[in-house]
């Protein structure tokens, strides 16, 4: 009885003795009956052909329980391999046959010498494992020809499931992330403070009037967001579109143009009086006065200072203008050991407002710029300054001196879109801007009018009414310089 074996590790010419394999038989891995001498053929010189090349036949004596436990064997790793390593059948007499053995996928020879050299009674299945990892020198062997695919999804859900550690520095990470974008006490109590306190802001519907609002959200009401009613006057021709001035139109009686007002029912709200909250400023002050022949030096000093100076800039303007001369001679400097200068200019004022910064001690900060837009909030085309375009914006330089401190920096960006209203009044969002930079702190404000005075604000301007102090120091300061024409200490609010 004997079964035929195809074999490939060594050369045809090497042979592995009796004396080779005993101790694995002591060690009752293999059958004693496989290695019996009397069993052996005479040509053999008492040695067993154990490896061949391959395509040699060797017919090798078992007996009848050897060759059972062999295709039991052969059974068992076909079955585990797969028929594209190990293809084997019964022929006729139902005798097992190898048909198929892939040596570029398989060393048998490793496996049958670590399960031999081997005490664990897994070490075989062991072994079978470590040939996932056989190369050949000219092609690489694919995992998923002698997995299948049940075992290939298990191994990588192993592979991707992340360690211990690694979920450790993620539950970290996730805990610094959300203490990081937590808003502090600080940040909060920020909020708060600079929070409208009647809650009156309100968005504009892009679609302009209610009209076209219905008819683009296709209802029969208009959004809750503010609307404008056109303007239709005997003289107004609708052929001829808006005006480009809009509310600031200077001819508006006989400007065939279409005009806007606002759409809105606001005088039908019940609003709810609210105390105001103290927060340490004083109400709004004032001097009505020449800037250009004012003494500074009685103010004391400011931290920030906003000038928007009446520049020469060879226009027709319902104002008086200052020389150049006259505004590089003015004493800044005596308002400021440490602060910020916020310097409107405009066309070729802007040139001249960095000589003045440098001329009063200031280095140039940072710069704003305001966006104009129109009545329908829309960005103004046909501004009424500017020699070769129109402008649509202006610039305000911001100036430093010294090194100021407790400033909230990072809390704006320097672009303002803002409406235009009257002729050279700036955006009311300059004034939010300032005071979140610089909270609780005296501001002065230079070449002022009646809507520029804020609380907290010092206002300076030949277009005030007379003059209105709550310090008690400033007003001494004030009748000891000006004896000739004294003012009154005002006293504060009783609601204040």
């Amino acid at each position: 009885m004997a079964a035929r074996i195809f074999i490939s590790r060594r050369p045809p010419n090497v042979r592995a003795t009796q004396s080779d394999l005993t101790p694995a038989a002591r060690r009752g891995r293999l059958p004693p009956q496989l290695l019996e001498p009397q069993q052996l053929q005479p040509n053999q010189e008492n040695r067993l052909v154990w490896l061949a090349a391959r395509k040699t036949n060797y017919n090798i004596p078992f007996t009848q329980e050897s060759l059972n436990k062999l295709e039991a064997s052969l059974k068992s790793l076909a079955n585990t391999w797969g028929p594209n390593v190990l293809s084997i059948k019964e022929n006729q007499n139902k005798r097992l046959v190898v048909e198929k053995i892939d040596f570029k996928k398989l060393n048998y020879v490793r496996i049958i010498e670590r399960a031999i050299d081997s005490d664990d009674a897994t070490s075989f299945e062991k072994a079978l494992q470590l040939t996932t990892s056989v190369k050949d020198k000219r092609k690489k062997r694919k995992i998923e020809e002698i997995i299948d695919e049940k075992q290939l999804k298990q191994i990588n859900e192993l592979l991707s499931k992340p360690s211990f550690k690694e979920s450790q520095e993620t539950e970290l990470l996730q805990d610094m992330s959300i203490m990081l974008n937590k808003k502090s006490t600080k940040e909060k109590l920020t909020i708060k403070m600079f929070r409208s306190s009647n809650n009156s802001f309100r968005e504009f519907c892009v679609h302009g009037t209610k009209s076209d609002c219905r008819r683009n959200r296709k209802t029969s009401r208009a959004c809750k967001k503010l609307h404008f009613r056109p303007m239709l006057r005997t003289h107004t021709d609708l052929e001829l579109g808006d005006c480009s001035y809009l509310n600031t139109c200077h001819r508006m009686d006989t400007c065939k143009y279409v005009h806007y007002e606002l759409d809105d029912d606001e005088e039908k709200w019940t609003y709810v009086q609210r105390k105001p909250i103290p927060s340490g400023v004083l109400p709004p002050q004032w001097i009505n006065c020449d800037v250009r022949k004012f003494d500074f030096s009685i103010l004391g000093k400011f931290t920030v200072i906003m000038a928007d100076p009446p520049w020469d800039i060879h226009m027709t303007l319902p104002y008086g203008t200052m020389t150049d001369d006259e505004m590089k001679a003015m004493a800044i400097s005596e308002l400021q050991d440490e602060g910020l200068l916020f310097l409107w200019v405009t066309g070729r004022a802007m040139e001249l407002g960095r000589e003045c910064l440098a001329i009063w001690g200031y280095d140039r900060a940072d710069e704003l710029v305001w966006i104009k837009t129109n009545q329908l909030q829309r960005l103004i085309r046909t501004g009424r300054t500017g020699h070769w375009l129109n402008h649509s914006k202006e610039h305000c330089l911001v100036g430093i001196k010294g090194k100021p401190e407790d400033l909230n920096i990072g809390l704006d960006c320097d672009v303002l879109v803002g409406e235009v209203r009257e002729t050279s009044r700036k955006p009311d969002e300059i004034y939010g801007i300032i005071d979140r930079l610089a909270s609780g702190t005296r501001k002065l404000e230079i070449f002022g009018r009646k809507h520029n005075t804020r609380p907290g604000w010092m206002t300076l301007g030949n277009q005030l009414e007379d003059v209105r102090i709550y310090e008690p120091e400033l007003v001494a300061n004030y009748n000891a310089r000006y004896p000739e024409d004294p003012c009154q200490l005002t006293p504060l609010p009783p609601d204040w």
